[in-house]
């Protein structure tokens, strides 16, 4: 917690405002016993009406007031904490966005959303609370017992040693459930990210029929959360009727022992009715201070959770100004090898290959070989574990990171429309891109057709979740973005899965008309869409099984004949 403690110093006025003002209001509460008390030791046995009509008047004020004051407290503890909410949670986002993605593999998307949504609220409901009662509840409870001195040391003895047993119980059930909590969110964790995973891919689990037997998993760990909760539950619920019997104990020797002091004149009636009501308070009090602790723990959990997560070192993005090399290739691999964060095998293995400027680079492999982990080294989306990737001459982790992605563009197989008009999403790398220019790179993508088809053209709204395209029209739009920006570098990875072979066809043929304006690296699965590319990089469960042209590479390389031979049908349909 004490890591997120500066991002309060914003409301560091309303951090005061709102327990003072609580205070006030817990001492406007503490005199309303006394009030009572005259009313019943003045007003009722003297008869005298208009002392009883005054004092109920003050009741009405003192009422009137401290709802006042208690809006108050309210609203600049509201303010402090939606406040506070509202900065850490753009700072974890802001944090999220510059992980490397080593580390967002590491962490997994479902905990960085649970991060950003239950963490940051249950921090939000804690700070509320403590600013409005971490200071208020223990004011009542020793400024009631004050009182009850004030009004009769006898009898409020029996106020401390209640308080000193309250206390007791209070703690130790905190300090037995409060590591049980813990245990119930880390199990409401895992229960949420099954959740996501399941409405993620409802689609799926409908195509195989699956939706059963995960309804049937999602109630067994149902099921075993409810009965950790309603166990945890039933301990924190001793809280309760301990406290109302030790209360309850206490208000019977206090009437107990007021009767007999009322007797001996010792004591009014009055009195003993104000004892009682101060015995009320400490009760009520103590049960909010009890869950205002179990609050803030799961408060501070969630606390660590978050500063763990931000303390995670971005990723390298500075770098070093460098020239770029006019003769040297566009990207070069020397020897390079990479292995995913956990994993037990190399995802790639010695690889070694140049790519000239403006050559057509193809990737091609089956499922598994590699092909997206060497994209993705190529974009410095990953470091290379060993070896070296070199763009135009130098090391690609000696470039800013913000010059190599104005240099580069990608263009993955997910391709990702964001909600805002197709214009906007198609200026996204380029801010001042005309109409024409982006119809021209629609028109190379294969995508004009389909902006034409919509009735407000380039201003057709994207919706959430882009679903109101198709995955093809997606694919060919995402690849169109990418054009508008005419970078150096071209990467498309898997991003026409979705097309038919006949507009796949289409688009190979509009991107060979670019051939020289920019260096392109084509991976897919196909061989169509690889063929005609100058230079082809086959890959087989990591390793670089066969580089050169298709015509070599049906000679040489059993791989790639392999793959040739189980798509040519398909190919001769599209090449006839």
């Amino acid at each position: 917690m004490k890591k997120l403690l500066p991002f309060l110093k914003k409301y560091r006025k309303e951090c005061y405002l709102a327990p003072f003002f609580k205070l006030l209001e817990a001492v406007f509460e503490l005199f309303v016993p006394l009030v009572v008390a005259s009313i019943i030791d003045e007003g009722l046995a003297a008869g005298d009406k208009a002392f009883i009509t005054r004092r109920v008047l003050l009741m009405i004020l003192l009422g009137l007031v401290g709802f006042g004051v208690a809006v108050m407290a309210q609203f600049f503890s509201a303010k402090a904490a939606t406040g506070f909410a509202a900065a850490v949670r753009s700072r974890v986002f802001a944090h999220a966005q510059s992980l490397s993605f080593s580390e967002i593999d590491r962490l997994g998307v479902p905990t960085l959303i649970n991060r950003l949504t239950g963490d940051v609220n249950q921090l939000q409901t804690g700070v509320n609370l403590f600013l409005r009662l971490f200071l208020r509840s223990p004011f009542i409870v020793f400024g009631a017992m004050i009182m009850a001195f004030t009004l009769d040391a006898a009898a409020a003895r029996i106020f401390l040693l209640v308080i000193i047993l309250l206390f007791a119980v209070v703690f130790a059930i905190m300090l037995v459930s409060i590591p049980l909590y813990k245990k119930v969110q880390a199990r409401t964790d895992t229960l949420l990210g099954r959740t996501r995973e399941n409405l993620t891919g409802i689609r799926v689990l409908r195509a195989f029929c699956k939706e059963d037997a995960q309804i049937a998993a999602f109630k067994s760990e149902n099921r075993a959360l409810v009965g950790f909760q309603k166990f945890v539950g039933k301990i924190s619920a001793l809280m309760n009727p301990l406290t109302l019997v030790l209360v309850n104990l206490a208000v019977l020797q206090l009437i107990r022992t007021g009767a007999v002091r009322v007797d001996a004149g010792l004591m009014t009636q009055g009195t003993v009715v104000a004892l009682y009501n101060y015995m009320s308070q400490i009760l009520v009090e103590l049960i909010k201070f009890a869950n205002l602790i179990i609050t803030l723990t799961k408060s501070f959990a969630c606390a660590d959770r978050i500063a763990v997560l931000l303390d995670i070192p971005a990723r390298e993005t500075a770098g070093e100004t460098t020239e770029t090399d006019e003769n040297a290739p566009a990207i070069s691999f020397d020897n390079v090898s990479f292995s995913y964060d956990g994993a037990g095998e190399p995802a790639l293995r010695h690889i070694s290959f140049s790519a000239k400027k403006g050559e057509t680079v193809g990737i091609i492999g089956g499922t598994g070989s590699g092909k997206s982990t060497l994209a993705a080294l190529i974009a410095r989306f990953y470091a290379a574990t060993d070896g070296t990737v070199d763009f135009c001459g130098e090391d690609i982790l000696h470039y800013p990171e913000a010059e190599l992605r104005r240099r580069m563009a990608v263009v993955l197989q997910k391709s990702v429309l964001f909600r805002g008009t197709l214009r906007e999403n198609m200026q996204w790398e380029k801010a001042d891109a005309t109409d024409e220019e982006i119809e021209d790179a629609l028109r190379t993508a294969q995508a004009l057709e389909v902006v034409q088809s919509k009735a407000a053209g380039l201003d057709e709204e994207v919706q959430q979740g882009s679903r109101n395209f198709s995955g093809g029209q997606r694919q060919r739009l995402s690849i169109a973005r990418a054009l508008v920006k005419k970078a150096e570098v071209l990467i498309l990875d898997d991003s026409s899965s979705a097309l038919d072979y006949a507009t796949e066809a289409k688009l190979r043929t509009a991107l060979a008309a670019l051939s020289g304006r920019m260096t392109l690296f084509v991976i897919s699965q196909r061989a169509s869409a690889v063929m005609h590319a100058d230079k082809i990089l086959v890959l087989d469960n990591g390793e670089l099984v066969g580089i050169g042209t298709h015509d070599s590479l049906l000679r040489d390389c059993a791989v790639y004949r392999e793959i040739y031979a189980s798509q040519s049908s398909k190919e001769a349909v599209v090449n006839a």
